[in-house]
Parts: structure tokens; C-alpha cells; sequence
């Protein structure tokens, strides 16, 4: 451990004051914080076809609610999901399909891009050994972003920018990632947990979601039901639109000219952060804390009771969120956590979790009336995607430290799309301003000082 002297400390607690801006800067210069507008909307930064987010409408210059709905390349998700499960198969390669070429295929084509994915799904030779097994990491986020940027050394044209490369840079990723992601959590687990070191190989004839389990699980087994509900998850993860804080991170990367590996890398890392996708760990941390502290969860009264002290910030982890609600665009409701809420009662009546689900539901219809109450604030407050998440993979028998990685095996998806379109329609490289608000001051020599 760096160990700092006595005036390098208090250098930093000076520093530490530098750092801070006055806020009341921030409307005196019109600053979009967050590049959000005064009524939280998005501030308008770019176009793109590949995914569209709803949840609400501008009428008369007034933001109003609306039902959540989420679009892929013009298609509603609920429509891919319906459809799929009607017709007894999985989805996941079909979405991939749709975001990276912008049509839906048809069965033929389907088969031969699936045959494709299954063929490029083993790492490339020495990989296994030299860049995950010999530097694995207590952080399989980290992990990935190392695996990632590594590729670039694999590849004997990275830097080639042109659609043909990028798109095969891209399915390459895609359909590696269930397996870089499976090897990294098997090499944490053998050298910072002592368990058995286990490598399976990724088999031909098998989907993203079944690939995925086959490598995670020593015996190989799992059901039907498990893979159609890990499907699910990866079809509802693979894209949010482009003003998301990691596909921006990947068009921010994307427009410097740069290659797809450090790209996607940025993303990575976006999404690595408890603000994103690490969202989902922090819903199950908070509900771990309520069911230590609610004695008795059918109890309305007392979850409600519970929930105040969180957002007064005397429970929980002081923040004065309840994890798992609200969310940046949706404002009645999130298409992907109707979906999973769905799926999670039914999982939840398989698996002896009802109770728990049961607790889940309490926090979902009792936040908003609870946060009007303490917060005087009238705004529109629903579950989003993270709420339900977590406790899915938790019934799967998924551990925690996969929860945002899976994520990324799903969004690397809706990345590789807005990167192309990055690349081929961007054009310009995304340089905001800055305000700056530092006073200026004469240079001393340094022997005056």
C-alpha cells in the first residue's frame, strides 16, 4: 500500500476543496447536469435507428407519463418476446439478428447467423491460458474489460474501421462473451475462493443462454425453463437506446476514430458503475437489508415503516434510495420489469421464494406513496428493470458477482450496433463544453513561493 507523507495529506485535503464546484453555478450558466434538462428529460445529443426508449410524451411543452415501451430497430420488445415463446423457441439470437442488421431474419438465415455465432463461441488459441487464467481477477467487470482490450492483440486487423471488419469484430465479441464471461467467474473462484478449477468447453449446438449455464455449471445441468428465463434476460438487456451512460461512453470512444476493442472496453467499464448496471446488485443488497430488519413481511404497516427510515436515510445504506425504482426515462412503467416481475412470480412459486416475491411486490406498490409522503413530491415512480433482476438470477442459482456481467453479455449487443452507426454516421467527434469557473491567478517562481 502507497503510503503518503504528511504534506502530500494535507496537499489533498487542500486539493480536496478545489474540486468542489459551487452548484449554484450550475443554473447561473445554464449547465444541463448530467446533460439532463430542469425537467429531467435527455438533453438531444444524436439520432439513432437502432433503439428507442418511451416513457413519456411532450405535450405543450409539459413532460407527461406514460406506459414504458421499448422498441428495437422499430419492433417492440414485447412483440419479440411474445412472439418467440409462442412459438416454443428462444430469442436472444433473433435480437441479435435484428439490432446488428436492422431487419428481423427468416428462418434459414437465422439458422446459418446461429451456426455462425456457435462456431465462434470457443476463445481464440491461448487465450484461456495466457490472458484469463494467468491474471484473473477478483472482479469479473474488470475482468471482461481486460479480455476485451486483450482481443485486440488477437486480431490481425484491429484498427480497420471499415463496416466489414467492424461487423465481424462485433459478432466475434458477442459470441464470445458467455464464454470469457463463464472462464473469468471460474478463474475467480478457483484463485481467490479455492474451488476446483472447472473449463468447459462451449458446445456447437447450444444457445447463448444454454452455453452459458453449461460453462457455469460443474454437472452441466440445467432445464428448459431456467434457459428460456436467462434468454429472456439477455433479449430484455440487449439494447436501451443510445443515451444510455454506456452506449454514449461506447459513441463518445467510437467518434475519436479509435478501434472497436477499446470501444467496447468503455463500456464496459460505464456499466461496471452501482449508478448502471451494478444497479441490480445494490436492489439485492437493500432487500437483503429489509428482510434482516421488517420482522414480519406481510406486514404492510412495517415495510412501509422501514421504507420511510430508507429514504430518510436512517436504514439501509443512507443514501435515501430504494434501489430498483425510478428510472431516467420511464415514468409508469418499465416494459422489461412487467415482463420479468411476470417470470419472477412464476419462479418464485416453483422455487419456494413466494414469500420473498411477495416482500419484492410490498416495496414495489408501497415506494411511491411512501416517497410522496416524505419526499412532498408528486413525481411519477415505477420498478425498473433492476428491481426484479437480481431476484431471477438468485432463484437460477446465478451468484452475485455474475449479475452486471450477465448484463454485459446482453449489451454488448446494442454497443457493437451504436458503434457502426457511430462510425458511419457520426462524423464528428462528441466534444461538449466545459465552463470554466477557475479564477485566474500570476505564476510565482518557484523560489518565491
Amino acid at each position: 500500500m502507497f503510503d503518503y507523507t504528511d504534506n502530500i495529506q494535507l496537499l489533498i485535503k487542500v486539493a480536496a476543496e478545489k474540486y468542489k464546484l459551487d452548484r449554484q453555478n450550475y443554473s447561473r450558466y445554464s449547465v444541463k447536469r448530467g446533460l439532463r434538462n430542469p425537467d429531467g428529460t435527455g438533453v438531444l445529443a444524436g439520432l439513432t435507428s437502432i433503439g428507442e426508449v418511451r416513457g413519456y410524451i411532450i405535450d405543450d411543452g409539459e413532460k407527461v407519463p406514460v406506459d414504458g415501451d421499448l422498441l428495437y430497430r422499430g419492433i417492440r420488445v414485447n412483440d419479440l418476446v411474445s412472439h418467440c415463446r409462442a412459438e416454443g423457441r428462444l430469442g436472444f439470437e433473433e435480437v441479435i439478428f435484428l439490432i446488428l442488421f436492422g431487419v428481423l431474419p427468416d428462418r434459414d438465415m437465422l439458422d446459418q447467423f446461429t451456426a455462425i455465432l456457435s462456431n465462434l463461441r470457443p476463445l481464440p488459441d491461448h487465450f484461456t491460458e495466457d490472458i484469463i487464467l494467468k491474471s484473473p481477477s477478483p472482479d469479473i467487470m474488470n475482468k471482461l474489460a481486460r479480455c476485451i482490450l486483450a482481443s485486440y492483440s488477437f486480431d490481425q486487423t484491429p484498427n480497420d474501421i471499415n463496416l466489414p471488419n467492424l461487423m465481424r469484430q462485433c459478432i466475434e465479441l458477442i459470441a464470445r462473451m458467455p464464454t470469457m464471461t463463464a472462464y473469468a467467474y471460474q478463474a475467480k473462484n478457483h484463485y481467490y475462493e479455492g474451488q476446483s478449477l472447472i473449463i468447459h468447453s462451449p458446445q456447437e449446438n447450444l444457445s447463448a443462454a444454454e452455453n452459458f449455464l453449461h460453462m457455469l455449471r460443474p454437472t452441466h445441468e440445467y432445464t428448459r425453463e431456467e434457459v428460456e428465463i436467462l434468454d429472456l434476460m439477455l433479449m430484455l438487456h440487449a439494447e436501451h437506446g443510445g443515451g444510455n451512460n454506456s452506449a454514449f461512453a461506447c459513441r463518445v470512444v467510437s467518434s475519436s476514430g479509435t478501434d472497436t476493442y477499446s470501444a467496447i472496453a468503455a463500456a464496459v467499464g460505464s456499466l461496471k458503475g452501482p449508478k448502471h448496471g451494478g444497479a441490480n446488485a445494490k436492489v439485492m443488497a437493500m432487500m437483503e437489508d429489509i428482510k434482516e430488519n421488517v420482522k414480519n413481511w406481510d406486514d404492510l404497516d412495517e415495510v412501509e415503516f422501514y421504507l420511510e427510515q430508507i429514504i430518510e436515510k436512517k436504514a439501509g445504506d443512507k443514501s435515501g434510495l430504494v434501489y430498483g425504482m425510478g428510472h431516467a426515462v420511464y415514468t409508469l412503467s418499465d416494459p422489461r420489469a412487467i415482463l420479468l416481475k411476470e417470470k419472477a412470480k412464476e419462479l418464485a412459486a416453483q422455487k419456494g421464494f413466494a414469500a420473498e416475491y411477495a416482500l419484492y411486490e410490498a416495496v414495489e406498490t408501497l415506494t411511491p406513496k411512501v416517497f410522496a409522503a416524505v419526499k412532498g413530491d408528486s413525481k411519477v415512480i415505477s420498478a425498473n428493470v433492476d428491481m426484479y433482476s437480481g431476484f431471477v438470477y438468485k432463484m437460477l442459482d446465478i451468484p452475485p458477482e455474475l449479475y452486471t456481467p450477465l448484463f454485459v453479455m446482453a449489451r454488448i449487443v446494442g454497443w457493437s450496433a451504436h458503434r457502426i452507426e457511430e462510425v458511419i454516421s457520426g462524423g464528428r467527434i462528441i466534444r461538449p463544453a466545459y465552463k470554466s469557473v477557475c479564477p485566474h491567478f500570476t505564476y510565482v517562481p518557484l523560489d518565491k513561493r
